[in-house]
């Protein structure tokens, strides 16, 4: 099972691990306490998946053939009971005023093509109707056409480029824009493309429409 949620100071370790790992011009940790703990337009979000806890193995078995039996199933049924969540993949949205800000988004590089990033996107955009945003704005490097596919998939247009917008490289990038998020149309065609792929990915949406820890 997938969840989409809040994030929270305890994700930022693992989200740094991602962050380091997509991006040559990454924020820094204090950047993202920042916008989880004051930011008063930031609506942090991670996506994290179910995996199997690790169980210690005894150090000193009992030299019996009972007692190793015991301890073999032990350590399988703790295993397939156990689970703990890892993130595979955050985002950032800022609401400011009619206009919502996708500022950050990235999956685990090892868990791409997977529907990770697209299910992160589809929250934000959702999220941003449920503020009351009027549209969803966003920058992609003008290099990135796999995610820039992705952003045409759901509506968004390129409106215009913004030269040497990246500092680590002055890479030009997009200014896209998916447009009318209130309209009723719009609405449908986003609210379907999420449940299609909720249902497969079997995600549990704990963030799009749920109050905000901090800001309500």
């Amino acid at each position: 099972m997938l969840r989409l949620r809040y994030m929270q100071m305890a994700d930022v370790p693992q989200v740094m691990r991602i962050e380091s790992a997509a991006f040559s011009d990454s924020w820094s940790a204090r950047s993202y306490y920042f916008e989880i703990n004051e930011s008063l337009v930031s609506y942090m979000v991670v996506l994290e998946g179910e995996v199997p806890a690790a169980t210690s193995q005894t150090n000193n078995p009992s030299r019996t053939t009972w007692g190793r039996w015991w301890a073999r199933w032990r350590s399988t049924q703790q295993a397939t009971q156990q689970v703990e969540w890892v993130i595979l993949g955050y985002g950032g949205l800022w609401r400011v005023q009619d206009e919502a800000h996708i500022s950050t988004i990235a999956s685990d590089p090892q868990q791409r093509r997977k529907g990770y990033g697209e299910a992160l996107l589809l929250g934000m955009i959702l999220k941003a109707v449920h503020l009351g945003a009027e549209y969803v704005v966003l920058e992609v490097r003008v290099s990135n056409t796999s995610a820039q596919a992705l952003y045409l998939k759901h509506g968004f247009e390129i409106t215009s480029v913004k030269p040497q917008y990246y500092q680590n490289n002055l890479e030009d990038a997009y200014d896209m824009r998916l447009l009318n998020i209130q309209d009723e149309a719009v609405q449908a065609r986003l609210r379907t493309a999420y449940a299609d792929l909720s249902q497969r990915l079997n995600l549990q949406d704990e963030y799009t429409c749920a109050r905000h820890p901090r800001l309500g």
